[in-house]
């Protein structure tokens, strides 16, 4: 059993720790490239998990070509995004609410250290209904270099006043584990994806969802 009685600190992921954003990503994208004549399947989708926005640019040049319609790509993506989340909104991870109120209750600081900018960020917590919960934030535009790079879980450390290696990372996906490990802090694995053997030599701790690690914090 890990103790974490030697940890002062969390760091959090948001999309598909804290929100269940990636689904309604994918949607986007795949509605998205459909109106344009091509077909995005899910483990593409997939595969692109944790990573930043940027890196969805590279790939789809890399899959359909230099011609892929990058501009109304984004246009239509960004729409049929908005209208999802405007009629269904973003539902919050099983736990989180949990865990959340463990980190008050113990008095534990705790910080959103996300790949995402901040104002999308920002926006997809209003959309969940959760924004208040997130008085720290590290986001994509607050760092030279996104995840699977240290630079965003060392600010967060800097941002919550303790040395990463009192700190410990929760993480949904293969991008996020490896920025833990570049960035020397443990990681605790909660997985939004198929877990795989990297994964799991990754991990410090792999937990089945929130809930379960909010009951792990409290005994």
């Amino acid at each position: 059993m890990i103790s974490f009685s030697g940890f002062n600190a969390v760091i959090l992921d948001m999309d598909g720790l804290i929100l269940d954003t990636e689904q309604s990503y994918f949607y986007a994208w795949q509605q998205a490239a459909q109106s344009l004549g091509y077909g995005l399947s899910h483990e593409f989708c997939e595969s692109l998990s944790g990573l930043p926005f940027s890196i969805l640019e590279q790939r789809l040049i890399q899959l359909f070509g230099e011609k892929f319609p990058l501009k109304e790509f984004y246009s239509l993506s960004s729409g049929a995004w908005r209208s999802e989340v405007n009629q269904n909104g973003i539902a919050v991870k099983r736990g989180a609410y949990e865990l959340l109120a463990t980190f008050k209750e113990k008095s534990i600081p705790y910080c959103l250290a996300t790949n995402s900018p901040e104002q999308n960020a920002r926006e997809c917590l209003q959309y969940a209904g959760i924004e208040g919960y997130f008085e720290l934030m590290v986001c994509r535009d607050h760092v030279h270099r996104p995840k699977p790079a240290a630079d965003i879980f060392l600010q967060a450390a800097q941002v919550l006043c303790q040395p990463i290696e009192s700190c410990f990372v929760v993480e949904d996906s293969l991008t996020g584990l490896l920025a833990a490990k570049n960035a020397n802090a443990f990681s605790v694995l909660v997985p939004s994806t198929q877990v795989d053997e990297q994964m799991r030599q990754l991990a410090g701790l792999i937990c089945n969802d929130l809930l379960e690690l909010s009951l792990l914090l409290v005994e």
